[in-house]
Parts: C-alpha cells; structure tokens; sequence
C-alpha cells in the first residue's frame, strides 16, 4: 500500500462539485452540494485532504457543545489504502480538541469493515448499535465514541 502525500484544509466553494461526485460513488444515498454547503455554515466544519489541486476526500465535523459528531467520511476510491483517511480522521480529532470537545461520536455500517478498522485504529469505541438503520441495503449502524480528555 502506498502512502499519498495529502494536506488537509477547509473546504471550499469550489470543492463542492468534487465532494458531491466522491459521495456518489461511495454512498447509496449521497449528499447533494448543498448539504455540503451546509456542512461549512453555522459553526460546522468540512475538512479536504488534497494531494496538489486534487481533492482526495473530506470528513465532516459537526460540533454539539462540547461534542462532536462525524457526520460523514469519504475517500475517492483510487486514494483508498493510501492513508488518506488516516490524515483526515486525524486533522479532526486535533480540531476537535482545539474546539475543546470532549468526545466524539459516529456511526458506520455494520458491514463497513474497512471504515469500522480505521476508527478502532483511532481509538473509537463501539459503544451500540441501530437496529435497521441503514436502507439500500438494509443493515445495522454501529455507534462509536472516541474520548478526547
């Protein structure tokens, strides 16, 4: 597996097309560009890792008081394997603790064991389940946390 060379900033305007055509390929249900404009109003943040001009892939932080939620994760599939989303689940946790939240929480596919490895990886720690959360196909969330203290 080799590793790709990325820096990670906040997402922009004109990053919005890119991010809207990651998530059609890597979710059944993708966000429109304008949940992702959302996701950079009102104390939200959208965070890219780009290698050059190229956009590789984004995490959402959603801050709640003193938490945070994930809100989503995805990487390009020809940038998978390649710690792309190692960087970016880090650039979060250090944002988060410079946001001075004391946890953070996701949810993930059941059947997602790639993205449920990573955020062991990180720490995160299966903490319940959805029952049925998931449609197309139907399938479990599975809740993790991540204490921040």
């Amino acid at each position: 597996m080799e590793e790709v060379s990325v820096f990670i900033r906040d997402a922009r305007e004109d990053d919005l097309p890119r991010l809207a055509e990651i998530e059609t390929v890597c979710f059944t249900h993708p966000w429109t560009e304008g949940a992702f404009r959302w996701s950079t109003e009102e104390g939200k943040r959208l965070l890219t890792a780009c290698a050059g001009d190229t956009v590789l892939g984004y995490v959402a932080l959603w801050p709640i008081l003193d938490e945070g939620e994930i809100a989503n994760v995805a990487v390009a599939p020809e940038a998978r394997r390649k710690h792309v989303g190692d960087a970016l689940l880090t650039a979060a946790e250090a944002l988060a603790r410079e946001l001075g939240l004391v946890r953070l929480q996701l949810e993930a596919r059941a059947g997602n064991a790639p993205a449920l490895a990573l955020y062991k990886k990180h720490g995160f720690a299966v903490v319940g389940q959805r029952k049925d959360y998931y449609e197309t196909p139907r399938e479990d969330a599975v809740l993790m946390t991540l204490e921040l203290n």
